[in-house]
């Protein structure tokens, strides 16, 4: 749920599917290390005007995966010298020092920041701020599994809390194959054991996909239950983000 301390985070799970019983990765028993069914998320929390120097901002809190985001912008842009009809979206993801368990590893990433950008880009509606540029900066300040696309939703998130137009708000989630299972919202654990990932990042009111990323090698009718997993969970992670704001806008009012 979003932002009021002590409340417990909502979940956004999959609607439970119909499914032949689940082969066992590494033995008769297997669970998964924090105890979710493999189709479950983890439970997910939001919370918006974390930094107040900036436009708009956002704190999410999947698990053990937590992260900030701060919106700067719109301002002028240095780089368009010659009128432009659409905006610039300058985005920056990074670590800190202590996100991982291993100390002194915080820095900038590059291929979460182009994927930030492609995820968000599309949503975005530029035309409504000509010649001027929003900044979008991510910190993951503790890094849980699944960080990108924790990183995607705060963003929107963060965008929308500015007051950025767009589309429709953007969610995130990623689906990890471990074997013939399928684990949605996968952490660090799953990742680094993982056969093949599939991530998707859509407008869940437009039904529209900003975003497709796979690794590995996947079956058709694999990709398709992948798929389906998170455009369900985007739907309902998205119903989340929206609680979160009307929430703030009404905290606002009183």
């Amino acid at each position: 749920m979003a932002g009021k301390a002590g409340s417990a985070p909502a979940t956004y799970s999959p609607s439970p599917t119909t499914q032949k019983k689940k082969t066992s990765l590494f033995q008769e028993d297997w669970v998964r290390p924090d105890g979710r069914g493999f189709h479950q998320c983890r439970p997910a929390f939001f919370r918006t005007g974390a930094v107040n120097a900036a436009s708009g901002s956002a704190y999410a809190e999947f698990g053990n995966t937590k992260v900030i985001v701060a919106v700067f912008g719109p301002r002028e842009s240095k780089k368009a010298m010659m009128y432009s009809d659409i905006g610039r979206l300058n985005c920056n993801v990074s670590y800190t020092t202590f996100a991982s368990p291993v100390r002194g590893q915080g820095s900038d990433h590059k291929e979460y920041t182009a994927m930030l950008h492609k995820a968000l880009e599309g949503a975005i509606i530029l035309e409504s701020f000509p010649k001027t540029t929003v900044d979008v900066f991510a910190l993951v300040l503790e890094s849980g599994g699944g960080d990108l696309p924790v990183v995607i939703s705060c963003a929107s998130l963060a965008l929308a809390d500015a007051g950025i137009m767009m589309y429709d708000l953007v969610a995130s989630v990623s689906v990890s194959c471990l074997s013939k299972n399928l684990v949605i919202d996968p952490i660090f654990e799953e990742e680094n054991s993982q056969d093949g990932s599939l991530m998707i990042t859509c407008m869940p009111s437009r039904y529209e996909i900003t975003q497709l990323t796979v690794t590995g090698e996947w079956s058709t009718p694999k990709i398709n239950e992948g798929m389906q997993l998170c455009l369900d969970a985007c739907a309902k992670l998205a119903k989340i983000m929206r609680s979160c704001l009307k929430e703030a806008a009404s905290d606002s009012q009183e």
